[in-house]
């Protein structure tokens, strides 16, 4: 098994910036999504230094992991690192199935109780950072890290409640397919996602789309588809973040275990 290595937050930016190198300032403002899901977005991409949040679903089937995944999914693909911090339940498989490059994506299952701390080091780093919002996160601590993606011009994916993000996406219905008569393998999900923000993002928009298991993401025809509808805390937690490598020569996340 190959050992393991400490490393902070200006390793960790190091280790990743390098692979998809964006210019903050440059002409590369946007990072690319599936065309099924620019008609959510207002600049049809990822924009650089902006907060996008998701909406957490009433249940953990609700289909809301998969739409973390899908959104990340092209980015991905052309070459930008992306980071998902406080979701143990997401699986290497699931990511991989919606195009995911594994070797281009940090997991920090468990960030402990310096989350924001976590988070801002990542930001640091990375190009798309998606962080499940703990019970209760200050305010200013939320500002701060917003503030922080826009200098970084990383963009930042709160999972979960979060106030003032430039655009907010839920998934208002789900459903699965692929089982019959009471057997069969679930293949494919059915979900209709809404967004809503502010400035160019003020006009509610809704998409119903299938986010299926070979890596595609379809949109569910039908009528009136895809059309717009009626370090905050100042410690260095990072410094003692630790990579675990994987232990086989092949495409794996790269996990980062913060200290208890």
């Amino acid at each position: 098994m190959a050992g393991r290595m400490v490393v902070g937050s200006a390793a960790l930016a190091g280790l990743v910036r390098p692979a998809s190198a964006p210019d903050p300032s440059g002409g590369h403002r946007l990072l690319p999504v599936s065309p099924e899901l620019t008609g959510l977005l207002p600049n049809r991409g990822l924009r650089r230094g902006s907060t996008i949040s998701i909406a957490a679903g009433r249940s953990r089937h609700s289909g809301t992991t998969s739409l973390v995944l899908a959104l990340l999914a092209e980015a991905s693909r052309t070459g930008s690192w992306c980071a998902v911090v406080g979701v143990p339940a997401l699986g290497a498989v699931a990511a991989a199935e919606l195009g995911i490059a594994l070797d281009r994506l940090a997991l920090v299952p468990h960030p402990g109780p310096e989350w924001a701390t976590v988070v801002a080091a990542l930001i640091d780093g990375v190009d798309v950072v998606v962080a499940a919002v703990p019970a209760t996160v200050p305010t200013s601590v939320a500002h701060r890290l917003a503030a922080r993606a826009r200098q970084r011009g990383s963009i930042l994916v709160p999972y979960g409640r979060w106030d003032g993000a430039d655009l907010t996406l839920q998934v208002t219905r789900g459903t699965w397919q692929g089982v019959g008569a009471g057997r069969g393998r679930l293949r494919r999900r059915e979900v209709t996602v809404s967004a809503r923000g502010r400035g160019a993002a003020t006009r509610p928009r809704e998409v119903t789309i299938w986010l299926p298991g070979d890596g595609s993401t379809r949109i569910v025809p039908g009528p009136a588809r895809g059309t717009p509808a009626a370090s905050p805390t100042g410690r260095s937690v990072a410094g003692r973040l630790r990579a675990v490598p994987p232990d086989v020569d092949v495409p794996r996340p790269l996990t980062l275990v913060a200290p208890a």
